[in-house]
């Protein structure tokens, strides 16, 4: 069973590494281990300016995290490599609309198919395109809530 939970200081060890063998997996020529340091940092940064960032446990243990900014900006998601498909980024991305019910933006690599086929299964929708400082090309993406059905009076 996936909790969700507050980012606690003992996770955060533990979610760097989910984070560097993730995108180790699917970006093989990048050096993550090297970025470790960058993403302990960038959730320090997002925490202090407000960002909630939620993790998901499975057995007492994290699984994955997203990062919810005032605004409704996801500026990361991840599930670790033994849990993807078991329902993890889902459960992640129901407290992250609970987080935001307004609405969420992202930006995602246009050429993760994988995450960009959850985003639009999650009702998110391709709103831009970008390149990052990398110059890779970005999709950039929106979940915008249902509006609720018109009600007709009686007449």
């Amino acid at each position: 069973m996936t909790r969700i939970v507050p980012l606690r200081p003992e996770h955060r060890p533990v979610l760097a590494e989910l984070w560097v063998e993730a995108w180790a997996a699917a970006y093989p020529t990048i050096d993550f281990a090297a970025r470790r340091g960058w993403l302990l940092d960038r959730l320090a940064l997002m925490v202090a300016e407000g960002t909630r960032v939620l993790v998901a446990e499975v057995g007492g243990s994290p699984a994955g995290f997203v990062t919810v900014g005032p605004e409704g900006w996801i500026d990361q998601m991840l599930v670790g490599l033994d849990q993807q498909g078991r329902g993890v980024a889902a459960a992640l991305m129901a407290a992250a609309k609970e987080a935001s019910p307004s609405g969420l933006d992202l930006d995602v690599n246009a050429d993760n198919g994988r995450a960009i086929a959850f985003y639009r299964r999650e009702g998110f929708v391709t709103t831009g395109h970008r390149l990052n400082e990398q110059g890779r090309p970005i999709d950039l993406m929106a979940w915008r809530p249902e509006p609720p059905p018109l009600r007709l009076r009686p007449s």
